[in-house]
């Protein structure tokens, strides 16, 4: 998976940035570093990474802000990003995925787990899905060769990780999935998440989209599903 793909790793601690950059480059990925949020944030303005791996507690200005910055940008919104911390509280957290982190990684963490999670943001990012990559239901469309969202016909920024749910809804055609099954579908397998992780993140596509965020209903104790009132499903 590591071939071709570039991460912009912004760290401010030198020997685990170079760790990481050694275990990156030798997966075969190519990989840039940043020492604090200001230059991490120009420089993935500048040549959007394939992945950015970004610590949360940085000089100059935090790994929040950068998030919160990049997906404010239509050139930088839809970069997978995964978020490394001391903080291991679960309010933390779900802060970074309020935020549009894809995943979270609390530190200490072993290099075989962060590398998991990379590939697994690679592989959602770019994978192709059939019968259809394109998904309709009331005012919303959904084209997944071009990662694009779009309300009313006009574009909306999604994270790849809210992308994924949504798209996981529409296509259930009306079918409740649970949390699980969206984590395993959106998240992938591998990831160590609560069910509160996919409650953050459909409180913000819910946010996003408008008058269309009554399409999504929450069925108590199990998960979600997409109705048209209308009728018009995908």
């Amino acid at each position: 998976m590591g071939k071709n793909r570039e991460i912009l790793l912004i760290e401010d601690e030198t020997d685990l940035a170079d760790l990481i950059r050694h275990n990156l480059e030798r997966e075969g990925y190519r990989c840039r570093c940043m020492a604090n949020g200001e230059d991490g944030l120009a420089e993935a303005r500048r040549n959007p990474p394939d992945v950015l791996v970004l610590d949360r507690m940085l000089p100059r200005m935090s790994g929040d802000q950068v998030i919160s910055r990049l997906r404010r940008e239509p050139k930088t919104a839809n970069i997978p990003i995964l978020m490394l911390t001391a903080k291991a509280e679960e309010s933390d957290e779900l802060v970074g995925f309020a935020l549009g982190a894809d995943d979270y990684v609390t530190k200490p963490f072993s290099m075989k787990l962060l590398l998991a999670r990379i590939d697994a943001l690679l592989r959602r990012a770019t994978a192709s899905f059939s019968p259809s990559n394109v998904l309709n239901v009331g005012p919303i469309s959904l084209d997944r060769d071009r990662r694009e969202a779009t309300l009313d016909g006009k574009i909306i920024t999604l994270t790849a990780t809210e992308f994924g749910i949504l798209w996981e809804l529409i296509a259930a055609r009306g079918r409740v999935l649970s949390r699980n099954r969206l984590i395993d579908s959106v998240l992938g397998t591998s990831a160590v998440v609560t069910d509160r992780t996919i409650d953050v993140h459909v409180a913000a596509l819910r946010k996003k989209i408008g008058r269309a965020a009554t399409l999504i209903q929450t069925i108590r104790g199990i998960g979600y599903t997409l109705r048209d009132r209308s009728g018009d499903q995908a």
